[in-house]
């Protein structure tokens, strides 16, 4: 039999605890998750800020920001407004359940189906179409900074389990 083998069997008073917190710590991510999900919608709150998605790049202006001095994906404020976060055991979800938060993250073309014609205001006047198409404007996703983030939140939900380094109990 070629290679090597090992078994090792944890006894001792002291490393059995500590894997037993490890394991419950592993077994319960909840409060980490929560951790991360409000984290996460901190940075989507800043790139709406910076106006630019998760990979840096600037959204494009909109006609209504463009003509009106205001910011894009901004006007009432209520997209960044509704983002929330929700865990879901071992996992979090975040964003906003607005019925028009997708299109503005994904795109897509709007068309007037109860209505002659959508009509919206830019700046003082008012425009009536069959349909408008947006460019995407990515908000929501992970930038290295958050998977930096991420990281650092597991990895002090898991040192809380473990005791500091030469001796003690957990972190």
């Amino acid at each position: 039999m070629a290679g090597v083998s090992a078994r090792i069997d944890v006894t001792t008073d002291e490393i059995g605890p500590v894997l037993r917190r490890l394991v419950d710590a592993g077994e319960d991510l909840t409060p980490a998750m929560d951790q991360i999900g409000g984290a996460m919608v901190s940075s989507t709150m800043d790139r709406f800020e910076r106006e630019e998605g998760p990979d840096g790049r600037p959204w494009e202006k909109s006609a209504r920001a463009l003509a009106d001095g205001g910011r894009t994906l901004t006007d009432r404020g209520n997209l960044v407004g509704f983002l929330t976060h929700r865990v879901l055991g071992d996992a979090v979800e975040w964003g906003s359940n607005l019925v028009y938060a997708a299109i503005h993250q994904l795109g897509g073309t709007i068309r007037a189906k109860a209505a002659k014609a959508l009509a919206f205001r830019i700046g003082d006047a008012f425009v009536y179409v069959q349909s408008v198409t947006l460019p995407a404007r990515p908000y929501l996703g992970l930038d290295g900074d958050d998977e930096a983030e991420i990281l650092e939140i597991l990895a002090d939900h898991f040192a809380g389990a473990a005791p500091a380094p030469g001796g003690g109990g957990p972190r």
